[in-house]
């Protein structure tokens, strides 16, 4: 495994009109092996276009994107997806969804059912293996999502809002698997949230983007989920650094909205 350079990235859409809407402009990044970096912004910034430009599903305007050296010129299996609804193949059982891509790629049966049954224990479904999608609850989809991911032994995982359908409490337990997984298989993950508390809580490394066009605003490097990986999440919130960076990235984040709606008043 190894890095993954955001080389310089501008993505524009041109509309049937004949306009234009640039949704990211000169976005540089080195994320280093491993890294968990969590990305926030408010709506229009370009989080979920550059999430897509990295995993190979859209061709940038301008730049580039490397991983271990290689430009990426289209989706791989080097690099895995979770969306924020499940995705699952609902004519498959729990361990069939995990199990489909090493038999995609030709692994012996053994071989593969062992990785699905390492892998359901550690998500917490290996006593649900036979059950089908349908009748899962929608934090134990994401689950098997994240199982599936993990199947496909990715260098870099990326997460687009893979909790923001859940409840607060299964959002919460998901979170604390999700830094057990970045602590225990060394993955690098690139998590999208609308939440500035799960951003702090997840994000080792904070993006906070800006809009019109999409560029990194402000960068973080923060303590919290290498706390969050052997503590109780909600005493990890109640660190005094971490109030005061909830609020000062809410209060940036508030000024982003204030000036949009202004030119949008502007305009009209």
């Amino acid at each position: 495994m190894s890095g993954l350079l955001i080389d310089n990235i501008s993505m524009r859409f041109d509309l049937p009109n004949g306009a234009s809407v640039q949704a990211l402009k000169n976005v540089t990044l080195d994320i280093k092996e491993g890294e968990l970096m969590a990305v926030l912004g408010p709506s229009g910034c370009g989080k979920t276009t550059l999430l897509n430009i990295v995993a190979g599903f859209l061709a940038p305007t301008e730049g580039q994107i490397k991983l271990g050296g290689e430009v990426v010129s289209g989706p791989g299996p080097e690099r895995g997806m979770v969306f924020q609804q499940g995705a699952l193949f609902e004519w498959m059982n729990v361990r069939e969804n995990v199990a489909f891509g090493p038999n995609m790629k030709g692994m012996p049966k053994n071989e593969s059912a062992g990785i699905v049954d390492h892998l359901l224990d550690v998500v917490g479904l290996r006593d649900f293996k036979e059950k089908a999608i349908y009748e899962l609850s929608g934090g134990m989809q994401q689950r098997v999502a994240l199982a599936r991911c993990l199947a496909n032994d990715p260098e870099v995982i990326l997460m687009d809002e893979p909790l923001g359908a859940l409840d607060a409490l299964t959002r919460e337990k998901m979170q604390g698997l999700v830094l057990k997984l970045w602590k225990e298989t060394g993955k690098t993950i690139i998590l999208i949230t609308h939440s500035v508390e799960e951003a702090l809580l997840l994000g080792e490394r904070l993006l906070v983007m800006a809009p019109r066009p999409g560029r990194i605003h402000t960068e973080y490097r923060l303590p919290f989920a290498e706390m969050g990986v052997d503590s109780d999440l909600r005493q990890v919130k109640k660190v005094p650094e971490f109030g005061q960076k909830r609020d000062e990235i809410l209060t940036m984040i508030w000024d982003m909205e204030e000036e949009i709606m202004g030119r949008s008043e502007s305009a009209a």
